[in-house]
């Protein structure tokens, strides 16, 4: 069961490991959120954290029925802010067996930190509660400029956010339903987020953790880290050298240093039983 990132559509991401794990033996289902691209749900863009958890056990419910799926070899594999999703998810949802992160994040620590509240948080949840009060809160912001000459206008030049409109807004990764919007009632509800709250106590699962070398503006490397060091039962580590935060959704030189330690962790501690058939997700 792949969690794909904040913004992204499941025929991005999450189909790129999706299939790259299925060609390696692996039943995996990637899905829409609610209230985003293909699923239903009004209003439409919000990004709340607590849904997109909600969404994962529902995913896992619909997977439990699956034949030839095995409910109890279910793993749950998170990329960017889906990884700190699946955690938050993980922790209190123990039908989940074993877990992965690729270039995981904490949306909570990403929304408080000077890059999105460079007033610091209470100033910004004061903004947000006077839009909420004028009624504004429906509206809808950009994850990202839609364009590089946007973010060339805007004076931006951070690599990692113009690595991410090279994926999100160009052929290269762009999908019609992923509308580059967010609405801004989703800004509350991240920033009082912690997406690694309790790892430390309940978090048991054998955890993977897989980080991009290259430390940037998104925080995977620190956020990564941070749950390797929180997690209880962390068994795998991989440090992919080189790569960038956005690389590491479809650059093949990353994707299959990847793919093949995620191949080896699910096989290794999602394995079959003794004369099982081996379909499903092992």
């Amino acid at each position: 069961m792949l969690s794909t990132p904040g913004s992204s559509v499941k025929e991005q991401i999450g189909a790129t490991y999706a299939s790259r794990l299925a060609r390696n033996g692996f039943a995996a289902i990637t899905f829409d959120p609610a209230h985003q691209g293909g699923s239903g749900g009004e209003p439409r863009d919000l990004e709340d954290p607590y849904r997109r958890g909600e969404d994962i056990s529902y995913a896992i419910d619909y997977l439990a029925t699956v034949p030839g799926i095995d409910p109890q070899r279910i793993g749950a594999l998170g990329i960017c802010a889906g990884g700190g999703y699946a955690v938050h998810t993980a922790r209190t949802d123990h039908r989940i067996k074993a877990l992965a992160t690729v270039v995981a994040g904490d949306m909570g620590t990403s929304w408080r930190s000077a890059a999105f509240s460079p007033d610091g948080p209470v100033a910004a949840l004061d903004r947000l509660a006077a839009t909420r009060l004028a009624g504004d809160d429906l509206d809808r912001l950009n994850w990202l400029p839609d364009t590089l000459d946007d973010a060339k206008a805007a004076g931006i030049d951070d690599i990692d956010t113009l690595q991410a409109i090279r994926y999100y807004r160009t052929p290269r990764g762009q999908h019609p339903n992923s509308t580059n919007r967010r609405l801004r009632r989703s800004d509350g509800l991240l920033m009082g987020y912690d997406a690694f709250h309790l790892v430390h106590q309940l978090l048991t699962q054998p955890l993977q953790v897989i980080v991009a070398g290259r430390r940037g503006s998104t925080g995977q490397y620190e956020a990564g880290m941070r749950l390797w060091e929180l997690a209880p039962n962390p068994v795998d580590l991989l440090v992919v050298e080189g790569a960038g935060h956005y690389e590491m959704y479809d650059e093949p030189e990353y994707v299959d240093q990847a793919i093949e330690r995620l191949a080896a962790f699910f096989t290794e501690y999602l394995p079959p039983e003794l004369g099982d058939h081996p379909t499903g997700i092992r």
